[in-house]
């Protein structure tokens, strides 16, 4: 019996040993757990393993409270952002190296080796930080690809240098009564959330030049002509004042875009209305098709500008440039109304004076006769050689306007020949009306001073 209780004993062992070597499945995952290798094969000794008992930590963390600021209950601490590098893309959204830069006496250590140590973001949480914000963003994030991009560095005198990669989107308030020879000025504004100026004071470390930018940056519209920063303090009438820091910087609009796309198309628009002047004013259809033709393009122009334009309640300098010029466009058109309808009076005039005065008609006959290629009273008085100072009759009058031109002899020929350019030109100043020959001048001329005052006064 003692020994069949041996026996039982050791095979139970012996299933307890084999079982132990197996390797573990973890509840509920399923997953295999590898057996830890023996203390036997370690080669090396990891240094960054925590070892028993309690070690001498180099940044004493857990020593103090850093839901507290430094120096909580004395002096305030100053806060300088050491360095802003700004990497713009408007609307207007901003990737900018925030790097802060304040003392922690609690986090001062001795080492005769080390100037300073470096950690990632995973220190951030435990010690403390400046709480700033932006104010007036709409938007704002830190990047975390791959890691979060928070860098922490502190000093053996307890310096600390914070310096993080954000993206903000921000309002802007731009004015566009210039646009587009417009300048725009925008800030940033920085400032600590829950302490006030007793508490936390912000600075510039090194003024202006804490800014640094990337000298490659390159905007579709704007030329970016400088960057400045100023500091301030806002008053909240229920919390107090606080200290608030300002990233300012100028942009100019780039206005090769706009005189592509605006100024040359209307301005060629108002010089094509001009060519109605030149037509014959008793070529209507030229005349109005092309006064309409102006017009409507002039109008869809404005239309498209306006189209990719904020709604504002007040007029811009563009609106002034394209109302002006589709006024020229619509005078040239209102010009020929006037030109067509004193011809239309004349021509009823001349008809009723026809009517009324018969006898005239042989005097007028002559005269449009000249007008279509012949000669004038004069030389047909002097045909027969009759002297120019010899008053004719009027039947003698018709007599010799009739034989005169019956001629078509070779002499003559080359005689009309000569006059016939000297005529035609006569024939166009005589059909052109008087509006017309003023408005060839005052039109170009009005348009070219509108010009010179719109470019000295808006650029």
């Amino acid at each position: 019996m003692p020994y069949f209780t041996r026996l039982i004993l050791f095979l139970f062992c012996l299933m307890v040993l084999v079982e132990s070597r197996k390797p573990k499945r973890k509840r509920w995952t399923g997953q295999v757990e590898m057996p830890k290798p023996s203390h036997l094969y370690k080669k090396n000794l990891d240094m960054t393993k925590i070892r028993k008992g309690k070690p001498q930590q180099l940044l004493r963390v857990d020593e103090h409270d850093f839901s507290m600021r430094p120096a909580f209950g004395g002096r305030n601490v100053g806060c300088w952002p050491q360095e802003c590098e700004v990497l713009p893309s408007l609307d207007f959204t901003m990737t900018l190296y925030l790097r802060h830069y304040w003392k922690d006496e609690r986090l001062a250590f001795s080492s005769a080796s080390n100037k300073s140590m470096t950690f990632d973001g995973r220190l951030v949480k435990k010690i403390w930080v400046p709480d700033v914000f932006f104010v007036h963003s709409k938007r704002s994030f830190t990047h975390d690809t791959t890691t979060d991009n928070i860098m922490l560095r502190v000093f053996p005198d307890g310096h600390v240098l914070y310096s993080m990669r954000i993206t903000v989107t921000a309002m802007c308030n731009m004015d566009f009564s210039h646009f587009p020879l417009d300048s725009q000025t925008c800030s940033l504004e920085l400032e600590s959330y829950a302490y006030t100026d007793e508490d936390l004071m912000l600075y510039w470390k090194n003024g202006d030049e804490s800014l640094k930018t990337d000298e490659k940056i390159s905007l579709s519209q704007f030329l970016i002509q400088k960057f400045h920063t100023t500091s301030r303090l806002a008053f909240y009438s229920s919390t107090g004042w606080y200290n608030r820091l300002y990233i300012n910087f100028t942009l100019r609009r780039h206005i090769f875009f706009f005189l592509l796309q605006t100024y040359f198309p209307a301005t060629l628009m108002v010089m094509l209305s001009w060519v109605s002047f030149w037509i014959d004013r008793r070529a209507v259809p030229a005349r109005v098709s092309l006064g309409i033709t102006t017009v409507l393009t002039m109008t869809t122009i404005i239309t498209g500008v306006n189209a990719s334009m904020p709604r504002v309640s007040y007029v811009k300098a563009v609106d002034i440039y394209l109302w002006v010029s589709f006024v020229f466009v619509f005078l040239s058109v209102l010009e020929y109304a006037a030109v067509n309808y004193l011809t239309t009076v004349q021509e009823r005039k001349e008809r009723k004076l026809r009517e009324k005065f018969p006898c005239m008609c042989g005097m007028l006959h002559s005269k449009t006769m000249m007008l279509d290629g012949s000669y004038s009273e004069s030389e047909a008085n002097s045909l027969a050689g009759y002297p120019r100072s010899h008053i004719l009759t009027e039947e003698e009058r018709q007599d010799k306007i009739v034989v005169h031109l019956g001629l078509s002899g070779e002499a003559n020929a080359a005689r009309k020949k000569g006059l016939l350019k000297g005529q035609m030109g006569f024939r166009i100043f005589q059909n052109t009306h008087a509006i017309d020959k003023y408005s060839r001048l005052i039109f170009p001329a009005s348009y070219i001073f509108f010009n010179l005052i719109y470019w000295s006064v808006f650029s």
